[in-house]
């Protein structure tokens, strides 16, 4: 794809957004800049040279910006929605933010060294190979069942509920343990987007509580945590599938109900448990989660879609939605764009969110 650069004259007071990867840049009253643009996509183009900004919303309404950033590229549809939402979360304070991430190909790249980066459950090897290949038939199985759009959804979240039970059923029969668990990791294609630590050592300073759901195993992404960033968040809670092991460190029964792909939402806020420091109380839930009850803003990560409905069943009052399309750019950029109000190209780092989140909870001189 070709190139092409434009410029456009804003007329923003209170705060302007220089360029989108930046997300955002506080400037004075009445600041007039001229900003240079790079649009990678022959289809998707700013074409006014200078205009108010009623002229370029309308114009907004028609088209999207992609802005190249070093190799970051971001698409914002309607950046006058996004400004106001903005400015709401800033006037709220952090005291009203929480964060909802998706882990898999969100918080988690998505290549790796030219590999695809695997998610929490795929890199999971129970140490028995004949356990290992009938979890495998499993996903071959239900996997397309998951993504047919001629299944009703009442039905579809049936499947999802059998194909995570006789999952979980397979990993107590062949006798999962701990040591495998942490193996896995140690063996796994995973690691965290650039970013992500910056990101939460942010929110934490801030008292931002950061929820971070996964319809796959809370104990392996506590492990992913440990083994690739070596140190745990007391802001970040994990809302998963949870094991308990014996005194021997084998896996007996799985806590709570079954969180899957179709009810991974704020409705399954009662199996959130904090990111542990090493292995101590393991098999431990935290009773009280009115730490975001009362947060009215959220700020929501994922890769997928669906992931939309993680702030299911909170009774927010703002959400700004941060996508990141990693791949199948082509076939599904029109479908993010709509969705999200911000969308990452191409498996990019977690940059962009530092800069939106410092933006969210501005410091009292900003």
């Amino acid at each position: 794809m070709g190139t092409y650069h434009y410029y456009y004259r804003l007329h923003i007071t209170r705060i302007l957004w220089t360029t989108l990867p930046h997300l955002f840049v506080p400037l004075s009253h009445h600041f007039n800049p001229t900003t240079t643009i790079s649009i990678s996509s022959r289809r998707h183009r700013l074409w006014c040279s200078s205009c108010s900004i009623t002229e370029w919303k309308r114009k907004q309404s028609m088209e999207h910006v992609v802005v190249n950033d070093g190799g970051s590229e971001v698409v914002v549809a309607d950046p006058q929605s996004l400004l106001h939402k903005i400015s709401s979360f800033r006037l709220a304070g952090p005291k009203k933010l929480q964060v909802i991430a998706d882990f898999d190909a969100t918080l988690t790249r998505y290549w790796i060294d030219g590999r695809r980066g695997q998610s929490s459950h795929g890199l999971l090897q129970q140490g028995n190979p004949e356990y290992d290949e009938k979890r495998q038939k499993l996903f071959e199985y239900y996997h397309p069942l998951e993504f047919d759009p001629t299944i009703p959804l009442d039905q579809k979240a049936i499947l999802m509920e059998e194909w995570w039970g006789k999952t979980h059923a397979l990993l107590i029969e062949g006798g999962l343990t701990y040591e495998a668990i942490e193996e896995s990791v140690a063996k796994a294609n995973i690691a965290f987007r650039e970013g992500v630590v910056e990101l939460f050592e942010f929110l934490e300073e801030k008292d931002v509580p950061v929820l971070v759901f996964s319809a796959g195993l809370a104990d392996i992404i506590e492990e992913v945590f440990r083994q690739k960033l070596h140190r745990s968040f007391k802001n970040v809670r994990i809302v998963s599938n949870r094991m308990i092991f014996d005194q021997n460190g084998q896996l007996v029964a799985f806590k709570g109900k079954t969180i899957h792909v179709l009810n991974k939402n704020e409705h399954a806020l009662d199996m959130a448990t904090p990111v542990h420091d090493q292995t101590n109380d393991i098999n431990g839930l935290v009773e009280d989660n009115s730490f975001v009850k009362k947060r009215t803003n959220v700020l929501l990560l994922g890769d997928h879609i669906g992931d939309l409905g993680m702030s299911d069943g909170l009774n927010y009052e703002t959400r700004i939605s941060v996508g990141f399309l990693n791949d199948n750019i082509e076939n599904s950029l029109e479908s993010y764009q709509k969705a999200f109000d911000v969308v990452y190209l191409n498996d990019t780092s977690m940059q962009g969110v530092v800069k939106l989140a410092s933006q969210l909870c501005p410091t009292e001189s900003a």
